[in-house]
């Protein structure tokens, strides 16, 4: 009997060749079994097999072992899979010599020819003899599955893979410190590199995906805001699809366009509302594929008062037919004190179209007592056409479509602008993104080409807190952060001039991290218990300080970012300044580092980069690391994951020594624990964070979830200053009897109320 080689060519079948392969990648592992691989394959040999559907199958039998008992045969899947695609990328296990790679790879058409252009033969030599292969060796199998189907450069309709991950890592590099001086480069290639393929720093998807390719776009997140006129419709739909062509996510604020029935040329027309022109962004939105790395997807942002809220707070669900709802965008909707006062005080909402009340949807956002002024006073309006209705009223269809979707989120306004790095008298946060983690100035655009319009770009990273040994670790990898983001942001090339108009203004910056969840493990705090304030304190401090600190010595190198005046650090205000003070009930942990130092420099030079803390979800670029993702608590201590290329199964970082640890969402008696921690680090985050509320129906009474619960939450996350609140998650009864099935949100309904 012979086999067919990936080559073409055939030779008798060698059992005894595959069963070295699995004894290789069983090497030092505990609990695993060959035989038993072998055993579970049920390979059907026939004359011909091609040896690489035999290496599929031994891959895939592996993989089926995964499980709490058995957890290393995570990696016995992952080396077996790193051997197959070499074999497939280069036909051979041993890589070739990263030279001779970058110059077939940019023959192909497949890398950026400035590679070969900017470096030289004995660079090239230099960083080859850097680059360690055996990296490939620490990958999980859900991380070389997830490099396979996104980030690696490959043919995405034949699915041939042209790289391994090392490369992906070296090059990477390469491209953002290109333009650094020939004397220091190779030292920041270096430097980098080491801490991206050790997991230190994680990457998002548009830069592992697309630097070291010719398509220059790698922002992670766009802020587009829309006017009140088909000029700015027409324009932001256009907008909305070069970006989502590129790989980013979409933020939309819709929130100015007038109400339904509204009056057009003073009268000559009556206003179709908002949802034909929301429908315009969906399509806009769905009509790109995003190259196959992730499909596209936006959130899109509106005020509470809106006169056509009770419609639009419906779109997502599932009742109703196609010409009310809008299902495929997620919804942000925008709160303030005074909403929320409302409510408390059983008081009403009026409802308003923002063209017909001059003033009140800018005050909304930039100054709290001028909205209140204008509010009460168009309340009192008998001219202007509105509409009211108890408070209480309102925020149940808002939470009832929240739990029942997952997916309508919240902005408070106020604190995006009151704990802010930016004046809100010169540039005020009027929206987030789609992950609710980004908030950043945006200007409305009349035409792709206006040269007052502001497209907002934020550029992200993750610091790996489980890799930490030490926070005195952050000072150094902050400053390879802010030095290696700051550079993409010279390097990317920008398709939408709005957008080029607000990175240099503005140079914003989004670090977050991963594997929270494993630090709080591994330090022996939890969630619930208040154990972890402290720990959290001293972290998120940590973090924004040195990476201001970066910033302040690339504002000292290259000069500030042109619009550093239009930010409260100009005005000499710290994050330390601003946050909301209630934190301090619940942490009375003191400030380490020298901040008022840190103060005397930023006013003496200015920073590089407007922003620099988001703390994103990162559920995917997590699991190139086996990390937790983000801040979030994991499902289980084996969780499974979809995606687009099956089910995987991950597990947590250290199983064997911590599993008594972790403390799993479910275990969490509610969210109270997770939101004072959210605070927490909201005191130092400039930006925002990706924060879930969670709720299993079974705690409560008759297995529904109070309203009054709802409320509670929603409230308390107001007064920590947190300023979104991204999924809304419910234990839906699809988990597997360990809880152990993760999904992204409940967004069948569960959630009964």
């Amino acid at each position: 009997m012979k086999v067919t080689k990936r080559d073409g060519r055939t030779e008798p079948i060698d059992l005894d060749k595959i069963h070295r392969v699995v004894d290789w990648a069983a090497k030092d592992l505990n609990n695993v079994s060959v035989s038993q691989v072998e055993l579970r394959s049920h390979i059907q040999f026939y004359d011909g097999i091609r040896t690489s559907d035999i290496h599929e199958t031994i891959i895939k039998s592996a993989a089926d072992l995964i499980s709490e008992e058995t957890p290393d045969y995570q990696y016995l899947a992952a080396r077996l899979a790193i051997f197959h695609l070499r074999k497939i990328a280069y036909g051979d296990f041993e890589p070739p010599h990263l030279y001779d790679h970058v110059q077939r790879l940019t023959e192909l058409g497949k890398y950026d020819p400035h590679l070969l252009a900017d470096y030289s033969r004995a660079e090239f030599d230099e960083l080859n003899g850097h680059i360690d292969h055996w990296r490939d060796m620490n990958f999980s199998y859900a991380a070389v599955k997830q490099l396979e189907g996104k980030y690696l450069v490959q043919n995405r309709v034949t699915r041939q893979i042209y790289e391994s991950p090392q490369f992906l890592y070296i090059l990477v590099a390469m491209c953002l410190f290109s333009k650094y001086p020939a004397e220091t480069r190779l030292e920041y290639i270096k430097r980098f590199y080491d801490a991206v393929s050790q997991f230190k720093i994680s990457l998002p998807t548009p830069i592992m995906s697309g630097v070291r390719t010719p398509t220059r776009q790698f922002s992670s997140c766009v802020l587009i805001e829309c006017g009140d006129s088909l000029d700015s419709i027409n324009a932001t739909t256009s907008a909305i699809v070069r970006y989502v062509s590129q790989r980013a996510g979409i933020g939309i604020n819709g929130g100015r366009i007038r109400a339904l029935g509204s009056e057009i040329r003073g009268g000559e027309a009556q206003h179709t509302g908002c949802l034909p022109f929301f429908k315009m962004f969906q399509a806009a939105v769905k009509s790109c594929s995003q190259g196959g790395v992730r499909g596209g997807a936006a959130t899109l942002f509106y005020p509470l008062w809106h006169l056509e809220v009770e419609t639009l707070l419906v779109l997502k669900n599932n009742r109703g037919v196609e010409e009310n709802r809008i299902r495929h965008l997620d919804y942000g909707v925008q709160i303030n004190r005074l909403m929320y006062q409302r409510l408390i005080k059983g008081g009403n909402i009026t409802l308003f179209s923002p063209h017909d009340v001059p003033g009140l949807y800018d005050a909304f956002f930039a100054d709290q007592d001028e909205f209140e002024r204008l509010y009460e006073k168009y309340e009192q309006d008998p001219s202007i056409r509105k509409r009211s209705l108890p408070a209480v009223e309102l925020f149940s269809l808002m939470m009832q479509e929240r739990a029942g979707t997952g997916r309508i989120y919240i902005q408070n306004v106020d604190h995006c602008n009151t704990h802010s790095p930016f004046d809100p008298a010169q540039a005020p946060v009027r929206q987030s993104n789609l992950c609710m983690e980004i908030a950043l100035p945006t200007e409305p655009l009349n035409d792709l080409n206006d040269p007052d319009g502001e497209i907002a770009l934020c550029t992200l990273s993750a610091l790996n807190l489980g890799a930490l040994e030490s926070l005195d670790e952050l000072e150094s990898l902050a400053d390879l952060i802010v030095r290696a983001l700051d550079a993409l942001l010279d390097y990317q090339d920008y398709p939408v001039k709005a957008a080029l108009n607000a990175t240099e203004k503005r140079r914003s910056l989004g670090v977050g991290v991963i594997n929270y969840a494993y630090y709080l493990a591994k330090n022996g705090v939890r969630y619930s218990d208040d154990t972890a304030l402290g720990l959290t304190h001293r972290t998120f401090e940590a973090i924004q300080y040195y990476l201001l600190k970066a910033s302040v010595q690339l504002s000292r190198e290259y000069g500030p970012c042109k619009a550093f005046n239009e930010t409260t650090y100009a005005a000499g205000l710290l994050p330390i300044d601003t946050y909301k003070k209630d934190v301090d009930g619940i942490c009375a942990e003191p400030l380490r580092l020298d901040w008022e130092g840190l103060r005397a420099d930023i006013q003496a030079h200015g920073l590089r980069n407007s922003t620099l803390t988001a703390l994103m979800p990162s559920e995917t670029s997590s699991q190139i690391a086996n990390a937790t993702n983000g801040i979030e608590p994991p499902r289980g201590l084996v969780s499974v994951k979809q995606s687009k290329d099956g089910i995987l199964r991950q597990v947590v970082p250290e199983f064997e020594r911590l599993k008594g640890s972790y403390e799993l969402l479910w275990q969490m008696p509610g969210n109270d624990g997770y939101l004072k921690l959210v605070g927490v680090m909201q005191k130092f985050v400039d930006q925002s964070i990706s924060a879930n509320t969670n709720y299993d129906p079974q705690r409560f009474e008759g297995g529904r979830v109070p309203m009054k619960q709802l409320f509670k939450d929603l409230l308390l996350a107001y007064k920590y200053g947190v300023k979104t609140l991204y999924y809304h998650n419910t234990r839906d009864g699809a988990d597997d009897p360990n809880g152990e099935f993760e999904d992204d949100a409940c967004a069948s309904g569960a959630c009964k109320i």
